[in-house]
């Protein structure tokens, strides 16, 4: 009963004009940005990310939010059409989406994806009302301890899911925490590692570095590719899968929801990881292997669902812990404090309506995108005919505009370069920016509850594994390591993830 009770101030909240807006507007920019190759959500929601300064906490979110998992929708759509993902977790639906589209089916397998991902969407969002709430119950039981152990835990498998290099992924989160801890101590007030730099005082803006690493980089990797526009398939055909296709792709959504939503919670994991362990498993459990790759349902249906369902339960850890498993949801960390929103379990007792409002707006967004993504996928299709040199101005500009709306400083701006240039250098080198990102937000979180732990323990490190919570969170972390260390286990992580690139 309480549940009803909650969902039904979340409905009350989300059915404002004002948040239907920015729900619809997030929905619409998620699904032409994953329409679009080369613009993901992460450099969206960066760019986007100053915009929050001006508008309401709960509309800003449900914006942010829309972006997200709208992205998932559209990704599908260039996927299937033009056999180019328009959103990371899309390039599986490659596979068998576009082949659908070659054999006549384009209509059907827009379809198929679009209606697996509001069934695994509104599943998923139902998941996360029914066990946030628990969820966060446990989480005031955390200590100091307990919440640096759990930060631990949560770098620890950012690293190990990371696609590519494991090396490169541990270094990146280490110089995420080297650069979290630029700036005044706040317990001494003594100015660290600003070298002389006033700007640097308060420490590097995490939006800086968001737009620089992941806009920036975006644009420059972008121009230097030349652009490889495939002939557009103009007969979209029926909308309506037969009754084989039906058949055979009902049980991969029910399979992907569940795997999606279950991976959509780890640190690291994620839309990508869980559309790559859907085709996986949907593959390895047929009776006919063979005809994946070459327009099976199946092998559309499952990976669909799965990115669209861990869109949605990626944030569970982010709302009942305070804890982002991947870089948007480090993106939506920055938009809360932003509004001096501190991200866990209190957000569910101080900021309810912001809380279940943003719950109940992804069933609304959900809706929202069946209709974006079917009746006006001629206009979507349209879209995919624009030159990407024609865009990129104007996405700097804007991304100018939002870095120097930060402080109106512009120290930010050249700052803002400098990341960009980092950022290109690094995606030569393979190195992925997420885990940067993740060590950024959670590195000055881990240094406050490490040393609150030692100040309430006098200076006592068992403290970390004389509390059973504590010490059994250190020991799945150590257990990570451990198994990803071995020959086998990373052999395979290897093929999974970096083939991916």
């Amino acid at each position: 009963m309480e549940l009803f009770d909650n969902l039904m101030l979340g409905f009350s909240v989300a059915f404002t004009p004002e948040n239907l807006l920015y729900a619809l507007l997030g929905c619409i920019l998620g699904t032409l940005i994953g329409v679009l190759p080369g613009i993901g959500p992460v450099p969206t929601i960066a760019m986007l990310l100053p915009i929050t300064y001006v508008l309401p906490p709960v509309a800003g979110l449900i914006m942010l939010a829309g972006i997200y998992y709208g992205a998932q929708y559209g990704g599908s759509t260039t996927a299937i059409l033009v056999a180019l993902p328009g959103e990371t977790s899309a390039v599986v639906t490659v596979l068998d989406g576009h082949q659908m589209a070659r054999n006549g089916r384009a209509g059907a397998a827009l379809a198929i994806a679009a209606l697996g991902s509001f069934f695994a969407g509104c599943v998923a969002t139902l998941l996360l009302a029914a066990f946030a709430p628990p969820l966060a119950e446990v989480a005031f039981k955390f200590g100091p301890a307990e919440y640096f152990s759990l930060m631990c835990l949560g770098l620890v498998g950012a690293v190990v899911l990371a696609s590519g290099s494991l090396p490169k992924a541990i270094a990146m989160i280490l110089l995420g925490l080297l650069l979290g801890m630029v700036g005044t101590d706040v317990n001494s007030g003594v100015a660290r590692f600003d070298f002389g730099i006033p700007e640097l005082q308060d420490g590097i803006d995490f939006a800086i570095v968001a737009m620089g690493v992941f806009g920036f980089a975006e644009i420059m990797t972008n121009l230097e590719q030349k652009e490889n526009r495939v002939d557009i398939t103009d007969k979209i055909g029926s909308l309506y899968p037969n009754k084989q296709e039906f058949k055979e792709s009902y049980p991969a959504v029910i399979r992907g929801t569940a795997l999606g939503s279950a991976l959509g919670i780890l640190p690291g994991g994620g839309a990508v990881l869980s559309s790559f362990a859907s085709y996986t498993l949907e593959k390895k459990i047929s009776k006919n292997p063979e005809r994946f790759g070459k327009g099976h349902p199946a092998g559309l249906a499952g990976p669909e669902s799965a990115n669209n369902a861990a869109a949605q339960t990626s944030f569970i850890p982010l709302l009942t812990l305070g804890i982002p498993g991947n870089a948007v949801m480090a993106l939506m960390v920055g938009a809360m404090t932003i509004h001096n929103i501190q991200p866990g379990p209190q957000v569910m007792t101080s900021h309810p309506e912001l809380f279940w409002g943003l719950i109940a707006s992804m069933w609304i967004g959900n809706l929202m995108l069946v209709v974006l993504n079917l009746p006006l996928i001629g206009l979507w299709v349209k879209l995919l005919k624009v030159p990407y040199r024609i865009l990129f101005p104007a996405i700097l500009v804007f991304c100018t505009i939002g870095v120097y709306s930060l402080n109106y400083n512009t120290f930010d701006i050249f700052t803002t370069a400098i990341f960009g240039v980092i950022g290109y250098v690094w995606s030569k080198l393979k190195c992925e920016g997420a885990p940067l990102l993740l060590g950024l937000v959670l590195g000055p979180m881990m240094e406050e509850n490490f040393r609150r732990a030692l100040l309430l323990s006098r200076g006592d490190f068992t403290t970390f594994v004389t509390r059973p919570l504590s010490a059994s969170l250190l020991a799945v972390a150590v257990f990570l390591v451990i198994l990803v260390a071995l020959p086998a286990i990373r052999k395979k992580r290897e093929e999974t993830f970096v083939e991916e690139e």
